[in-house]
């Protein structure tokens, strides 16, 4: 989530001139650097709690971007948070 909203920034503020040119820099396919972007489209407190989750410092993460790309996909806030519940419960249990 902070990588996303960190070249979103850069892209703003003109330091590179688009996702292609950040994808050529990262030597990341333009397909997998989309997936990354559109976490933006996540509800601002989904966006939250992402930015205050625990670092993971052994095994896997609690959440994947795998895990967000329906929820980010999806237009209606209400519906994220209630898909974000979901995967929250998921990783609790």
């Amino acid at each position: 989530m902070a990588l996303a909203i960190r070249l979103d920034q850069l892209i703003r503020d003109g330091v590179v001139a688009d996702q292609a040119e950040i994808a050529r820099l990262g030597h990341v396919s333009r397909a997998r650097l989309t997936q990354i972007m559109n976490l933006l489209s996540l509800a601002p407190g989904i966006q939250e709690d992402l930015l205050l989750l625990p670092l993971t410092e052994h095994g896997r993460d609690a959440v994947t971007e795998k895990q967000l790309r329906p929820i980010a996909a999806t237009p209606n806030r209400k519906k994220q948070r209630r898909m974000w519940q979901v995967v929250r419960r998921e990783d609790v249990a």
